[in-house]
């Protein structure tokens, strides 16, 4: 039993660190291919360090490493161990990724050539990453360990969290830029925020769909051995008659959502269906009452 305890690195934990390291250098290029070239300042301690960097003689890859060590002793007290070893790894990572970057592409100027540009392709390609790492309860470092606290103790969403934390960033590009590139930041900060909630909440939306029939067990038999879902009944009563049904309700994704209303439709056409959009969904197990 000792033995098994001691083993730490398992084949899903290598597999994890091998994900971490693919979103962090998805993230490191929309920093340094398209955040860097627009001369803006959006949402990312990335961003604070560029700012920086004009005042000091270091490069931004080594002020964004000082900035991730401040940020993850908070993040490591506030969001537990878990957080904080992953977030230890990735903050590390990011600045080597940038490092490399700037070794490799001196003086690089800007793939698209337009600021505009620069600011969409950045906020695509870096929310991409990060909601890669925020699904595994991990973060680049910087302002997204600032996020996450706010999404733990305060729940904010989030995207809305990103904007928050990100916005004092973006004011502060009007120390090292024009007016142009304030507004672009500023924006950029918000949109950031509400791409980022799509990638994260997005894949995992699904329905919640009630269904009066007087087929139900029909549907509740496609849903268990067709879908392979569940459903829950619940008893209704209609106001004008007050007559007695029940209602099937099961939550199901886009694909089985397709085939049910396939079904039902050809089922029973005079069925009543209500449909509603989820995307948090939780078990609460019963508690033993003595």
């Amino acid at each position: 039993m000792n033995k098994e305890k001691k083993q730490v690195v398992t084949p899903d934990n290598l597999k994890e660190i091998a994900v971490m390291t693919i979103a962090v250098g998805i993230i490191a290029a929309a920093v340094y291919f398209f955040l860097i070239p627009s001369q803006t300042s959006i949402s990312s301690v990335s961003a604070l360090a560029i700012i920086i960097a004009h005042y000091v003689p270091l490069h931004v890859s080594t002020v964004t490493m000082i900035l991730n060590v401040v940020l993850l002793l908070i993040g490591f007290i506030t969001c537990g161990k878990e957080f904080g070893a992953k977030t230890v790894y990735t903050s590390i990572l990011l600045p080597l990724y940038l490092a490399v970057f700037e070794h490799v592409f001196p003086d690089f100027e800007s793939l698209t050539n337009s600021t505009e540009l620069d600011v969409l392709c950045y906020i695509l390609v870096v929310s991409f990453g990060l909601s890669i790492l925020f699904n595994m309860n991990a973060s680049s470092g910087g302002l997204d360990i600032v996020a996450k606290i706010m999404n733990k103790y305060l729940h904010v969403e989030l995207g809305k969290a990103m904007s928050i934390s990100g916005m004092c960033v973006a004011l502060s590009s009007a120390l090292i830029y024009d007016k142009k590139a304030v507004v672009l930041s500023v924006l950029g900060t918000y949109f950031n925020g509400i791409v980022l909630d799509h990638f994260i909440f997005g894949q995992n939306v699904k329905r919640r769909v009630c269904i009066i029939t007087k087929y139900e067990e029909e549907v509740r038999q496609f849903i268990l051995h067709e879908l392979h879902s569940g459903a829950t009944f619940y008893e209704a009563m209609g106001a004008y008659n007050m007559q007695k049904y029940r209602e099937i309700i099961t939550i199901v994704d886009k694909n089985e959502y397709q085939k049910l209303m396939n079904y039902v439709s050809k089922k029973d056409p005079e069925a009543f269906v209500t449909v509603y959009t989820v995307s948090d969904m939780r078990y609460r197990p019963k508690v033993k009452s003595f």
